[in-house]
């Protein structure tokens, strides 16, 4: 049974527990010698480009595409890679770059700082990226549950 019907656009509509639901999909031109897109940033928001000007968006990122350190607390959140790669690094030490088919899960608990990048690898050609993410709203007795991440590889999901 439908029970609503919605146009979807980057940010979903969520009910709890889920707090929010986000799907990016860029085509980012060729990258440099940084990871960085390999074309002029002019003109561009920096730190807060999700204009989607030519394709492609920085986002929080000011060299990178992506989301550098922030501070999450109280929920957990999964990430899904369809194309490309995603940078993960957080104060628990943990880092891991995966891309396509590959799913994150970090519990943010009691508290965690993370950043996640997307890097421009391919140098010669264009840079897909498209991802899910969710953010799931833990129960008021598991929000302060030490701060957890772990990677389901593709080859390994069922």
């Amino acid at each position: 049974m439908v029970l609503q019907q919605v146009t979807l656009d980057r940010v979903w509509q969520t009910v709890d527990p889920f707090l929010f639901c986000v799907h990016h999909d860029d085509d980012y031109p060729e990258g440099d010698d940084e990871f960085g897109p390999c074309r002029p940033l002019v003109g561009r928001n920096l730190g807060m480009d999700f204009s989607g000007r030519d394709g492609w968006s920085m986002y929080h990122g000011s060299q990178v595409p992506g989301f550098p350190q922030h501070p999450h607390r109280g929920f957990e959140t999964i990430s899904f890679m369809r194309k490309g790669f995603m940078d993960h690094a957080d104060s628990l030490g943990a880092a891991a770059r995966f891309g396509r088919g590959d799913v994150q899960w970090m519990t943010a608990g009691s508290g965690i700082v993370h950043a996640e990048m997307f890097p421009l690898l391919n140098r010669d050609r264009h840079n897909q990226t498209e991802l899910f993410q969710i953010w799931i709203n833990l129960p008021a007795s598991d929000k302060m549950v030490p701060p957890h991440f772990s990677m389901l590889w593709s080859h390994e999901i069922p």
